[in-house]
């Protein structure tokens, strides 16, 4: 479906809540190796626990795959095309978003699977949408943004994206409630974002992330051998992380993961409760391999 194919009525709607952030379509499709750069994204950033909710709104993080639609193609973070069925891309609207490839609660590996096949499987597919959380370059502060968000969802009837809901909390006794609901039903935690924040991209003290236990990649150097019960398998892995830290996990892993560990060289994503003065990260404990191309 294009806009064009959706009733006048509706397409008027589309059209008025759009047009401030017209996109420019092409019709060449980049290959699935092709690479289109990096786009320019805003990043998370580690909220302190005692964070306040006033003057942010509020959502679920999604523990599913970053994407990017612009200029008509649908790119991971890393700007490789996604290699997505045209029904899907055709559904969304004709504006920049950026959103979360989204399959519901601890569903990552499924929705990771599914996007990284290089020919779409439909029915894989058919179970994600792009949960959409702001309009990157586009103008108006968060709080103007999200509304344009939640109404460019309302005027469209397709089912491929949503609008990510955004909420205002009084104080942080209602945002340790929402934090211990949404980890209670299996979320990953919450995203606070300043309301009168301008789109900016990379890292800034507008937009955060708060989870009960903080997260971060650090690159494998070397597989320690186990012991007793572990013998024969991989006990721990030396690694080092972005700010050169070298460290070691040794806990999180499955047998499987300690029979096949991840391989030197590779970055893994790892949990810990905060840094020490050294900055060390800790209670260090194994997440699951980070996919740096998507």
């Amino acid at each position: 479906m294009t806009l064009f194919d959706i009733p006048c009525s509706r397409r008027h709607a589309l059209a008025a809540v759009a047009a401030a952030w017209p996109v420019a379509r092409s019709n060449a499709k980049p290959r699935a190796d092709e690479a289109l750069g990096a786009p320019s994204i805003a990043l998370l950033s580690e909220a302190r626990p005692d964070i306040d909710p006033r003057g942010h709104l509020v959502s679920e993080k999604l523990d599913g795959v970053r994407a990017i639609w612009d200029s008509g193609w649908l790119r991971f973070r890393s700007g490789r095309p996604v290699p997505a069925p045209a029904w899907f891309t055709e559904a969304l609207p004709p504006v920049a978003l950026d959103g979360e490839l989204w399959g519901g609660r601890e569903r990552f590996d499924l929705v990771s699977g599914t996007v990284r096949r290089v020919t779409p499987d439909d029915a894989g597919w058919r179970a994600l949408r792009l949960m959409v959380f702001d309009l990157p370059g586009a103008p108006g502060d968060f709080a103007t943004r999200a509304a344009r968000i939640a109404a460019l969802a309302a005027a469209s009837r397709a089912t491929v994206w949503a609008a990510v809901e955004q909420t205002q909390l009084p104080d942080r006794a209602a945002l340790q409630q929402r934090l211990d609901s949404v980890v209670r039903g299996g979320g990953e935690g919450l995203v606070l974002h300043r309301a009168d924040a301008l789109w900016s991209p990379g890292r800034s003290s507008a937009l955060w992330k708060l989870k009960p236990l903080q997260d971060a990649e650090a690159q494998v150097l070397a597989h320690e051998p186990g012991h007793g019960r572990l013998a024969d398998l991989m006990g721990a892995l030396r690694v080092r992380s972005a700010s050169g830290i070298e460290f070691r996990i040794g806990t999180g892993f499955t047998d499987a993961e300690r029979r096949d560990p991840p391989p030197v060289g590779s970055w893994i994503s790892y949990t810990h409760r905060g840094m020490t003065p050294s900055g060390v990260p800790r209670f260090a404990s194994y997440w699951r391999l980070h996919d740096a191309a998507l």
